[in-house]
């Protein structure tokens, strides 16, 4: 059963390995990371679990049994109850609603582990895929992504609230005068 892990520096190897295998794939959909992604790897690495360290971002690899990385679900710019998400799976993973279940996890988890109220998802309008995960997690389209927001594409900005909005607290009762 794959099972979902905050990122740490051992990590590493498995997810270069993700990284390259699916390089292909995953330009078909996003953005290409580029070359200086795989050149500089180790010091980017090291820069994301800095950032992890700050609180900055919380960083997840879904894990197989064999500890092959599945895929990776990043929440980004944690401030103020609110944070980007973002995420990636194996070629190998995709179409079995593992990305779905993943990122319904990791928004439990956003909640009880870093306290947030509100995800925020960008996915390019030619990236079907990426949509329907949204929206099978609870995520609803709230506005046009830009390509500067999707590494040169166009698309839509999701949200999903993660903790229902409590209602104004009612007035108290008062005494009834006779």
């Amino acid at each position: 059963m794959p099972e979902l892990k905050r990122l740490h520096a051992g990590h590493a190897p498995a997810v270069l390995a993700f990284e390259l295998a699916n390089r292909t794939y995953f330009a078909a959909s996003i953005s290409d990371r580029g070359d200086d992604f795989f050149d500089q790897f180790t010091d980017r690495y090291n820069a994301s679990l800095a950032e992890q360290e700050a609180g900055i971002c919380a960083f997840y690899v879904l894990l197989a049994e064999d500890g092959s990385v599945l895929g990776r679900f990043n929440l980004y710019d944690l401030e103020d109850g609110t944070a980007r998400l973002g995420y990636r799976v194996a070629e190998r993973a995709a179409g079995r609603g593992v990305a779905t279940a993943t990122v319904r996890e990791l928004c439990r988890m956003a909640t009880a582990m870093h306290g947030l109220r509100t995800l925020r998802a960008a996915t390019s309008h030619d990236n079907a895929a990426s949509q329907k995960v949204l929206a099978k997690a609870g995520f609803v389209p709230v506005g046009p992504a830009t390509p500067a927001d999707l590494g040169g594409k166009s698309g839509t900005w999701y949200q999903r609230d993660l903790q229902p909005r409590q209602p104004p607290a009612a007035d108290p009762p008062q005494p009834h005068h006779r």
